[in-house]
């Protein structure tokens, strides 16, 4: 129960004001014994707790918000406080409508309701029997500590978002009853965050290695190393899961918006290995009049890993390439680059000498394999390894006109996956990942800000190189990212699935994958059409997959193609990794060529659309791709209880935007498609909104039904709200 004395301290402040009620105390420290937690308001409608042992926190810990935040209050206030709470003693702060209450040193968060009531949204875990909520244990030959803390939650509670488990049997929205280890490699994003439709949402600030128990009663967050717990809560109505987005991107920042260009086709594969592939590409395109906004060039267009530099053998003239491209499609290029550094590139000895390597806890440094060789990780944590590595960079590709940047196998610790050896056999030997240690700490506990810290060295090289300041609110160019962290989307980047395997049933999976990355802040989010690996070309299965997926990529926040594709062509033996097997629109027979033409004609009849997508998403961190319960949790209770079970008939649908849905075809030789058309509130009814078939413009009304439509290849199944001309025009 909350305190007497802060509910009517709280209802003072309350009618004291009109609107938003501002914070009635600077802030908290608990002392409690050894430890001392602090918690102060932070944005709107926010609350941030900080707790360590032996010692305050510095402040300066490692941290993904932004300070001061874009919005509300807080913000370069260091550790103050003007409530000093004792042991076992009591004290209540409120900010706009979140209430901290602690009582007898148990802290509960509470929404201030219209009539000043509170509600209860969650609160440190306590039982007769039970471990500390607050649980730490401390290794003697470090200032650091494991932590355990554990919150309330309600039996029938969803939680929504936790990042991206992107491959390839994670189907779930709502994580209620899982564990989710935090530890970054290929697929696997997950954010520390998670919105529940109680009308919160926690995001743990902290890049450490550990897990999220998604229990019946109790919801915990581990940490294996930290030197502070930092977490931030923020409250909304129920239901309103714009506004805590909206409160969480203010604190951890906007995406820029993103440049016209990126937003159409975009062509890759694995992997165009020489310079006049790329310039027969584009003639084609041209030829066929197909539209192409960037052309990509993927890995091992090096010689040595770590040179960044093309391998002049197969790419004499960079700049040739570039501009050829751009006569000819007026595309743009993408080139890939990989954090691995091998003893024989020409940067090796620099980096090695001024320490711009990441080490290991023994031995040299080397934290994996690939391609026959041990590889080391460029530290790119360091801010001097970020400016080396992209002087590189720009020498090499940005100033030959090839301007966005593939940050590929940079997800922390190891080259990219789950386990050591990369790319050989005995990859299935267990053997520990390695023990890596960066510039700001450990792997356990700093890791997750490996890859959010190689973003960061594109994205400080752009601002500097396009005279454009940090913090801009639009981008010249981008990078492509497999991993991040959260706040990622304050970069001029954007985030994919990684390596997925090329199945129907994967495709839908991809689904919940995007809808949970964007639902923890990540809206600038893409795949691989087709799948990255298992695709055969020349399989009726094979070509029938790719327009699936083509369909769907049409309608996600970016269209792009990218695989390892499978062939009936002979192998070619150099240079390494050269897949001779195509991945054109044009590749997969010519009956689905004309239907790739129409996908991509009706994505550029899309742009104003999506652009005007990225400019909500830049206001307000309004979501792009999103799931069902975003929008009709409250006027559909069906949609609310599927989504609670995980239902594939809500799970497997997704609005891009407020006018569109979507809802992807994920079986063979499939003709028809149940889809379900949630109820639309009142705000929509008011508007003479209805459910129209995209391809038909058949109404269907107000929705609340499941309908069956017909799914040929060329048609996915979409619905929209409203006026068809105002959604392309961009009038929403």
């Amino acid at each position: 129960m909350p305190s007497l004395l802060g509910l009517l301290a709280l209802a003072a402040v309350a009618c004291a004001t009109d609107s938003y009620s501002q914070p009635n105390s600077t802030g908290i420290k608990l002392q409690n014994g050894f430890e001392r937690v602090f918690i102060q308001p932070f944005g709107n409608n926010g609350m941030r707790v900080r707790a360590s042992i032996m010692k305050d926190p510095t402040g300066y810990e490692l941290s993904a918000l932004l300070d001061p935040p874009l919005e509300g209050p807080g913000g370069n206030a260091g550790l103050s406080y003007d409530q000093l709470v004792p042991f076992q003693g009591n004290g209540t702060i409120r900010n706009g409508n979140i209430v901290a209450d602690i009582v007898l040193g148990v802290i509960s968060f509470y929404r201030v309701e219209a009539d000043d009531s509170w509600t209860l949204l969650t609160a440190e875990y306590t039982d007769d029997k039970a471990l500390y909520s607050r649980y730490y244990t401390q290794d003697f030959r470090s200032p650091s500590f494991a932590a355990e803390f554990a919150f309330t939650s309600d039996p029938d509670e969803q939680f929504y978002g936790a990042g991206q488990q992107a491959c390839c049997k994670d189907n779930s929205v709502n994580k209620k009853g899982q564990s989710i280890d935090l530890i970054n490699f290929n697929s696997f994003v997950p954010i520390p965050l998670y919105m529940s439709n109680k009308g919160y949402m926690q995001f743990f600030n902290m890049p450490s290695q550990g897990r999220m128990e998604f229990s019946p009663l109790r919801t915990r967050f581990v940490s294996s190393e930290a030197t502070v717990v930092d977490y931030w809560i923020t409250a909304a109505e129920p239901g309103d899961y714009d506004s805590l987005q909206q409160q969480y991107t203010a604190v951890t920042g906007r995406q820029p918006t993103p440049p016209d260009f990126i937003l159409g086709y975009q062509q890759s594969k694995l992997r165009y290995y020489n310079q006049t592939q790329i310039m027969d590409l584009a003639q084609r395109f041209h030829d066929e009049q197909v539209n192409v906004s960037m052309i990509v060039v993927d890995f091992f267009n090096w010689k040595y890993q770590g040179d960044w530099a093309f391998d002049p053998e197969y790419w004499p003239d960079p700049a040739l390439m570039a501009a050829t491209v751009k006569n000819l499609t007026g595309a743009e290029m993408m080139v890939s680059l990989w954090p691995s550094v091998e003893d024989l590139s020409a940067n090796y000895l620099a980096l090695q000498e001024q320490g711009f390597l990441a080490t290991t806890r023994d031995g040299t440094g080397v934290s994996d394999s690939f391609a026959g060789v041990y590889t080391r990780l460029v530290d790119s944590t360091n801010p001097g390894a970020r400016e080396f590595l992209w002087k590189q960079l720009n020498e090499s590709y940005f100033s030959k006109g090839i301007h966005n940047f593939w940050i590929d196998q940079a997800d922390g610790g190891t080259l990219g996956e789950a386990w050591e050896n990369n790319g050989q056999v005995i990859n299935l030997i267990p053997y520990a990942r390695a023990f890596s240690q960066y510039f700001i700490g450990t792997q356990e506990g700093a890791g997750k800000m490996y890859p959010w810290l190689h973003q960061q060295a594109i994205n400080e090289g752009l601002h500097n190189l396009t005279n454009s300041p940090a913090s801009s609110t639009s981008c010249d160019y981008m990078s492509l990212t497999r991993s991040t962290f959260a706040g990622g989307q304050r970069y001029c980047s954007y985030l994919w699935s990684g390596d997925t395997l090329s199945r129907f049933d994967v495709l839908l999976q991809q689904i919940t994958s995007g809808v949970s990355v964007a639902a923890s802040g990540i809206s600038s989010w893409t795949l691989d059409i087709g799948g990255f690996t298992g695709l055969d070309i020349d399989t009726d299965y094979g070509k029938e997959l790719y327009v699936r997926w083509l369909g769907m990529g049409t309608f996600l926040p970016y269209m792009r193609v990218h695989g390892d594709r499978l062939c009936n062509l002979p192998a070619v033996s150099t240079p390494f990794a050269a897949n001779p097997c195509p991945n054109e629109p044009w590749s997969y027979g010519e009956e689905n060529f004309v239907i790739a033409k129409k996908y991509i004609a009706t994505r550029y009849q899309l742009g104003p659309y999506i652009k005007r997508l990225y400019e909500m998403l830049q206001d307000t961190g309004r979501t792009l791709m999103r799931p069902l319960y975003y929008d009709f949790s409250l006027s559909d209770p069906f949609v609310a209880k599927a989504t609670g079970a995980n239902d594939p008939l809500v799970t497997h649908q997704f609005m891009m935007g407020p006018r569109i849905l979507v809802s992807p075809v994920g079986i063979q030789n499939a003709t028809m498609k149940e889809v379900y058309l949630p109820r639309l509130p009142q705000s929509y009814l008011e508007q003479n909104m209805t459910w129209t078939h995209w391809w038909t413009e058949k109404d269907y009304g107000q929705g609340g039904q499941s309908v069956n439509v017909s799914a040929p290849l060329d048609e996915i199944p979409v619905f929209y709200l409203g006026s068809k001309d105002d959604i392309l025009s961009g009038n929403i």
